[in-house]
């Protein structure tokens, strides 16, 4: 995925809250304009604008149930939890494993939109590397 560009009701504060979970995440700005500003990885940006419309968003209407950041570690999840309980940013799925080695946290935006913190495959991976060195 290139981009995703979301609205937000409050820019300030949302720019402020994207800007310290992105500096977190090791994301930088790629670019900034005087009402948009996006961050990126190196693989994908993230871009953020002030609303025109309707200034609330609900999990479950039409459009974006969430985001998810893949992260290098279940280590990393860890991490961007307790850098979010440090923020003061609202879990609402604590870190756990929700599928078969797929192991996250989901957290809200200051719009109530829903993020996620996630690796997947790092057991599956493990296992095999020690099968590897046993059969080598």
């Amino acid at each position: 995925m290139d981009h995703i560009s979301i609205r937000v009701s409050d820019y300030e504060r949302s720019k402020a809250f994207y800007g310290r979970l992105f500096e977190f995440l090791g994301f930088e700005i790629s670019d900034e304009y005087p009402q948009t500003i996006g961050w990126t990885n190196g693989k994908t940006r993230y871009w953020i604008a002030p609303a025109e419309g309707r200034k609330a968003y609900r999990i479950g209407d039409v459009g974006l149930h969430h985001y998810a950041f893949q992260l290098r570690s279940r280590r990393d999840v860890d991490a961007l939890q307790a850098y979010l309980e440090g923020q003061g940013v609202r879990i609402v799925d604590p870190a756990g494993e929700y599928y078969e080695d797929y192991y996250a946290v989901f957290f809200l935006d200051p719009d109530g939109i829903k993020l996620e913190g996630m690796k997947y495959g790092e057991l599956t991976a493990q296992r095999k590397r020690k099968r590897a060195k046993r059969s080598s």
